[in-house]
């Protein structure tokens, strides 16, 4: 654990070796475990960013003949509106949305931070929603998830990362859980979407978090100074300055 090693390695080793002096201690060999303490590595967050038109493509992937293709469209639908983490997405429930009001609320005891947040929906996310909710089987009671397997039973990250992954496929490119939630933040930001209010639907408890996607390419750097620099209020930047005379 003392090599050069990146933080998601020396996490996995950590866990292994912590489960194993935990289960020396419980049979008496060791009086503590060595490893108590040890705090996790944090790893920085890779963002990738997905093409527009790959994002496009995946939202009509799924077969619309079947609940498991209503329900993938439907949460890929919800998590680019509204940016959710993958975790807190697939543990709502009926209840937790108001779609006449366009809203969705994440329960505290729901979000990662332990904060409740109310975030807003555009109507076509509302309206994916509500078809989702149509096609439930009828069996199903109120306290089933929302984005549910085929079974009526709670998905986890791993399950829905794998179907992404079969869409990955067909796309031609990789596309993740935790990478619609990036895509959400950089489309938001490009869209002139501001960082406080991207802290505010990300959930993120301080700026630090939302920091990273401010940290945007030349490019946008540049179409954001187009739009939004004082001088398009004081000259017309339209307008030719004049020629020099030579």
């Amino acid at each position: 654990m003392s090599d050069d090693i990146k933080p998601a390695t020396y996490n996995i080793r950590r866990a292994y070796l912590k489960t194993f002096f935990e289960w020396s201690v419980n049979e008496g060999y060791l009086d503590v475990n060595p490893l108590e303490g040890l705090k996790k590595r944090k790893a920085q967050e890779r963002i990738v960013d997905v093409p527009e038109e790959i994002l496009a493509k995946l939202i009509k992937l799924p077969d619309q003949t079947s609940f498991t293709g209503v329900r993938d469209k439907s949460l890929i639908i919800f998590t680019l509106d509204c940016g959710i983490r993958p975790k807190e997405a697939l543990s709502l429930t009926i209840s937790d949305f108001d779609l006449k009001r366009l809203i969705v609320t994440i329960p505290a005891t729901e979000a990662k931070t332990r904060i409740a947040r109310t975030l807003p929906l555009l109507q076509s996310t509302v309206n994916a929603i509500n078809h989702l909710i149509e096609v439930r089987h009828s069996s199903w009671k109120d306290n089933v998830p929302v984005f549910c397997s085929n079974e009526g039973t709670k998905m986890n990250t791993s399950s829905w990362g794998d179907r992404l992954e079969l869409y990955s496929k067909q796309l031609g490119f990789k596309v993740s859980p935790y990478d619609l939630r990036h895509s959400f933040a950089l489309l938001y930001l490009r869209s002139g979407g501001n960082a406080f209010g991207l802290q505010a639907s990300l959930g993120h408890t301080d700026m630090n978090m939302s920091k990273k996607y401010v940290n945007l390419s030349g490019r946008d750097l540049q179409e954001a100074h187009n739009l939004a620099s004082p001088l398009n209020r004081l000259i017309d930047n339209k307008k030719r300055v004049g020629k020099i005379k030579k």
